[in-house]
């Protein structure tokens, strides 16, 4: 059996954010604790803080918790795109034969569960958070795979990985055309502007990163007073800094991909590099403080039979798996993909149970969903139970494909 190589860089992301996710573990129990005890006031309190910041003619008044959901998850989105960029030039993506079965997965694993929430919730307010199930979490996803350590091929973590990369992209997509709430026209000719001056400085084979950040940032704040969420602009950003193919930089003829990244002409992967532990120990812990201060009042559990929580819950511990199965059986079946080395329907299953964890981007897309504070909440409890399961399910089924294996 021919045996998977798994590159540097992608190795440097594997351990990164399967530790994100242990670390996203901690912190949202932390949180949860702390909001239900005799502190809960005070922290909820200090996230509902308003700061006030000018730079110049810029005036930004938001509380702790929008400055951490608007400002700092742009980071986040941009390292999300600089993995989706790395995957499309030299990862999983660069092949079109072997980005078609995850690429066919994930939008199964989109579509099914966002039908499952409608299903239950056509025709109600509840009906826009028909996005809430479609999203996977890498960190905690990747975080549960690590806990199985060696026992699964190198084929599953690699199917996860680009699995749940193609699924951040259809969530990015899925929030800039169903949860943009009105347009004001001359910012977002502001952003345009910005970027094609950004696109030609890739053109122009402009490699220092200065030129993208310093850009970046009025980039966002003109997605910021554009309407369109602010967030999408580190995606924005991510696709015009210069990731330099092989052969395309200084590299000499015959160096390895995994070499060529690390010249001086691959800002993006430098950019990749530098971000990963700000965002996995910083970032991503701080969104999970911020947004699961989650009172547990007296009969939550019956808030978790409502429409809309059901719709969530059996949207990712159902629809997840059964998307990602149909449509692999169907590609598969078709003669359109094969099977990856290593991998069998039941290592398939725990894989599109393990997709189920929702958290990060679910969380992130209820807060755009919807705006009454009761609904927030009784959908980021089902949020959490339905990671939970999926977590647990995942794990069971993994570990007793590769034990059969």
């Amino acid at each position: 059996m021919a045996e998977f190589r798994l590159t540097k860089l992608f190795r440097e992301f594997f351990e990164s954010e399967k530790t994100s996710g242990l670390i996203l573990v901690f912190c949202t129990a932390a949180s949860i604790l702390i909001a239900n005890s005799a502190l809960g006031e005070g922290w909820l309190h200090f996230w509902h803080t308003h700061l006030n910041l000018s730079f110049g003619v810029a005036h930004l008044d938001y509380s702790v918790e929008h400055w951490v959901n608007d400002g700092l998850m742009a980071i986040f989105f941009l390292l999300v795109g600089l993995e989706i960029e790395r995957e499309i030039y030299i990862g999983e993506l660069a092949d079109f034969r072997n980005a078609l079965l995850p690429i066919l997965a994930a939008a199964g694993g989109m579509l099914i569960p966002a039908a499952f929430h409608f299903a239950f919730n056509h025709g109600s307010p509840e009906q826009a958070g028909f996005g809430i199930p479609m999203a996977t979490d890498i960190a905690f996803a990747l975080g549960v795979l690590s806990l199985l350590g060696n026992k699964v091929p190198a084929s599953v973590k690699i199917f996860l990985t680009a699995l749940a990369i193609i699924d951040d992209l259809g969530a990015i997509l899925v929030i800039a055309i169903f949860y943009t709430k009105g347009l004001a026209l001359a910012w977002l000719g502001g952003a345009a502007a910005i970027l094609l001056l950004l696109l030609v400085f890739n053109k122009l084979k402009v490699n220092k990163l200065v030129f993208y950040i310093l850009p970046g940032i009025l980039l966002w704040y003109c997605m910021l007073r554009s309407g369109i969420h602010a967030t999408l602009s580190g995606v924005l950003l991510a696709f015009v800094i210069p990731f330099r193919k092989p052969g395309a930089g200084s590299a000499k003829s015959g160096d390895s991909a995994n070499d060529h990244t690390k010249d001086a002409h691959n800002p993006s992967y430098h950019l990749q590099h530098f971000l990963h532990k700000p965002v996995a120990f910083g970032i991503l812990p701080l969104f999970a403080m911020a947004n699961t201060g989650i009172l547990f009042l007296a009969g939550w559990p019956k808030g978790l039979l409502s429409e809309n929580s059901l719709g969530i819950l059996l949207g990712l511990v159902l629809g997840k798996p059964i998307g990602i199965l149909l449509c692999c059986w169907t590609a598969i079946r078709a003669g359109w993909c094969r099977m990856p080395e290593g991998m069998n329907w039941s290592l398939l299953l725990g894989t599109g149970l393990l997709a189920g964890i929702g958290f990060t981007m679910s969380i992130f897309i209820t807060n755009l969903a919807f705006s009454d504070a009761s609904q927030i909440q009784s959908s980021k409890i089902a949020i959490l139970v339905a990671s939970l399961v999926a977590s647990g399910l995942g794990f069971a089924c993994l570990s007793r494909a590769s034990r059969t294996q």
